[in-house]
């Protein structure tokens, strides 16, 4: 009978090369996601959109889904607002905006996708296979060796900071 410690190395072993494109993504998306706050890696690209006429200068910003969205001034029928304009009349709003390139920004849509996206059952297995890997990694050196002892106190050393990092 094989042991447990067998089966969990085998199940590590292939489910990570398995996992090696997604991980991959996903750690390339979350660093390009730390930056989303800035225009690190982004072009600037023209919008057009056809909204509701009339619509509020207060909600305006909102129905763009622009952040800090200021008007800047109003001639007749048009608002003029940062980087862009919005006809009242006709509900056509044009404006420049900051996209990242096509690959990362599906690769950053993937990271952020939530229960109303198509993938999100990927999302769940990834975590899912993700928490395995932590569990399994237990079961990679026999408890007695010498790298397993090791192994705890740099997994005590990492939950610790985890837990630092939290509260800070």
């Amino acid at each position: 009978m094989k042991s447990t410690s067998f089966y969990m190395r085998i199940f590590h072993r292939y489910l990570g090369f398995f996992l090696v494109g997604i991980m991959a993504v996903y750690a390339l998306s979350g660093i390009v996601l730390i930056f989303r706050d800035t225009e690190f890696l982004k072009k600037e690209v023209q919008i057009e959109r056809t909204l509701e006429p009339n619509i509020p200068q207060s909600e305006l910003g909102k129905a763009l889904r622009r952040r800090n969205f200021k008007v800047l001034k109003e001639e007749g029928d048009i608002i003029f607002f940062n980087n862009g304009e919005y006809n009242k009349v006709t509900g056509f709003a044009k404006f420049t905006g900051k996209e990242l390139p096509f690959v990362l920004k599906q690769m950053t849509k993937l990271h952020k996708a939530n229960s109303k996206h198509p993938l999100f059952y990927l999302n769940i297995f990834f975590g899912v296979s993700l928490l395995f890997f932590v569990v399994s990694s237990f079961w990679m050196f026999l408890p007695k060796s010498s790298i397993f002892k090791k192994g705890i106190y740099y997994t005590i050393a990492g939950i610790i900071l985890t837990v630092v990092l939290l509260f800070i």
